[in-house]
């Protein structure tokens, strides 16, 4: 038995052959041609495949991990008509009188160099994208295909690591798990992976691709990051054990549907779901949860090719807030910057685009942009049970600017006889130390806090999230962090404010029992975890 550990991002156990990913590599010559006209044909005429492929990509993922998640595919769609690639691609046809083939694979390596080179993690990302792409149109340039390895039976995949677009291609129904030596959880590949419930390992290393062969006897442990190879009989019976546990688990949460989220001695405590679209609501009523903790309005601006029109934003929450059938749907409002950014908003590069001109910042200083959402927002409550939460908060200054700006649009609203609810709650985001520092000054001029655990850790620990190298420095169970919680919930409670989790943390259910005796009042979590967090507060006794 051989055992390889690297990153579980998807916790669940699988036992199978494995399959080893092998692409067909197009093998690219430098070849001189004399019609560079036809040259410039076949290029097109490949790019116009490779868009084609790729819309199909982007349906497929579309109906599987939800839209936000198959957003990559459309950026891989833009990309494939970057001005700078083509006209790289194009000189090089022209002016070395050379095949597509080459100049593209030529253009692949200069651009994919650049990306990686850059301080931007978000920047550094798009070395793989750039990649993928190219190799699509290498792959079509010389008609071929890409050999997945599936075989008629179930699988565990192994690579050296997976495109985004090679992991939404990859048949569920024959996969039982996959395992790529390099890689990071928060690339787009792990964040698929998760979504579409495949369980998952990445980092195995180098040495993990010289040890396997196709047909190989493997155990999969998600939740410990662990892969044996050819186990012994031990390991097997160990993984087998925990695989059905796990699987009873999951059964049993079922029957938590329709139950309350309250504790052994009475205490309840709110349940909501975080969701990125209006196409994830499906998720939320299937697993029970009691609102919606997080809509994450963004993804309304990631998926246009242009600033989102009132309208538009106003049919997207109404839609979400009356499927909800009157409950709670907390609408974050726009968090564009740091990682998630967007070509028509025209932002600058930055050094440090985690502590730039992000969220709110941009929203202050182009209220355009943000009347325009909270028109549709307020106009939107006159169908639902409403709450707004504005993001990266850090002082009393920009509150008291948001809710000046809001009694505005509300006034604009009632002169123009537009309907919209008085109930409107008006919460913020605890993510900076300086929101959690002040949270006394705070929470008098809210009705609700919503911890966002992800970036309080990035900001308290100085480690970049984006930043794979930085993993073994991120505890998140750090003492730190965990006391900054604690004094925004006694902060928000001594004001009359509620406060709720939103982040990853709200789900770690070895931190509720923890997250209650501190007072949080709602935990918001991914749709799929909401029976797991309900069975936690169901076991716990906090009258001990």
């Amino acid at each position: 038995m051989t055992t390889f550990k690297g990153k579980g991002v998807y916790g669940a156990i699988a036992l199978g052959k494995i399959s080893v990913f092998k692409r067909k590599e197009a093998s690219v010559k430098r070849v001189h041609v004399d019609d560079i006209e036809a040259e410039k044909a076949r290029l097109a005429a490949a790019k116009e495949e490779s868009a084609r492929q790729l819309s199909e990509i982007y349906e497929k993922a579309l109906k599987e991990v939800g839209e936000a998640n198959a957003q990559i595919f459309e950026i891989h769609m833009m990309m494939i008509e970057d001005d700078d690639y083509n006209e790289s691609i194009q000189n090089i046809i022209e002016t070395q009188s050379v095949n597509a083939e080459y100049a593209v694979a030529v253009t692949a390596e200069n651009f994919a160099e650049m990306f990686a080179s850059m301080d931007d993690a978000y920047m550094q990302a798009r070395s793989a994208d750039v990649k993928d792409i190219s190799n699509r149109i290498i792959r079509n340039l010389a008609a071929d295909d890409v050999d997945s390895g599936e075989s008629d039976e179930k699988v565990i995949i192994c690579a050296d690591d997976l495109a985004p677009s090679e992991t939404v291609l990859l048949d569920k129904d024959k996969v039982l798990a996959f395992v790529t030596a390099f890689g990071s959880s928060n690339s787009h590949t792990a964040i698929l992976a998760r979504n579409m419930n495949i369980p998952a390992i990445i980092g195995a290393g180098e040495d993990f691709l010289k040890a396997i062969h196709d047909g190989d006897f493997a155990g999969v442990d998600g939740y410990t990051g662990e892969i044996f190879i050819k186990p012994d009989d031990e390991t097997t019976s160990r993984l087998k054990k925990k695989k059905k546990e796990d699987e009873d688990k999951k059964r049993l949460l079922q029957e938590l549907k329709g139950k309350e989220n309250v504790t052994l001695d009475g205490t309840k405590i709110n349940i909501f779901a975080n969701i990125g679209g209006v196409d994830h609501i499906g998720a939320v009523l299937a697993n029970d949860a009691g609102g919606i903790g997080l809509f994450r309005s963004e993804f309304l601006y990631l998926e246009s090719s242009d600033y989102p029109t009132e309208e538009q934003q106003f049919a997207a929450y109404k839609k979400v807030l009356e499927s909800m059938a009157g409950k709670k749907v907390i609408i974050r409002t726009l968090d564009i910057g740091a990682d998630k950014q967007v070509d028509y908003f025209n932002l600058d590069k930055e050094e440090n685009p985690a502590l730039g001109y992000r969220a709110i910042r941009i929203c202050l200083t182009r209220p355009d942009i943000f009347k325009t959402q909270l028109r549709a927002l307020y106009r939107a409550s006159a169908f639902g049970n409403l709450g707004i939460m504005f993001p990266m908060i850090t002082s009393v200054s920009e509150l008291e600017k948001i809710k000046a700006i809001c009694e505005e649009v509300k006034a604009e609203l009632k002169a123009d006889g537009v309907a919209f609810s008085d109930d409107v709650e008006l919460g913020i985001m605890i993510e900076t130390p300086a929101a959690a520092v002040i949270s006394d000054r705070l929470a008098p001029m809210v009705d609700f806090f919503s911890v966002g655990t992800n970036d309080l850790t990035q900001y308290t620990l100085a480690c970049d999230r984006q930043n794979s190298k930085l993993e073994e420095f991120v505890d998140t169970h750090h003492e730190a962090i965990l006391r900054l919680i604690e004094m925004s919930a006694k902060n928000a409670h001594e004001h009359g404010a509620w406060i709720g989790i939103c982040g990853e943390l709200g789900a770690d259910t070895t931190l509720t029992e923890a997250f209650l005796r501190m007072g949080i009042d709602e935990l918001s979590v991914s749709p799929t975890f909401v029976l797991k967090v309900r069975d936690a507060v169901r076991n716990i006794d906090l009258s001990k």
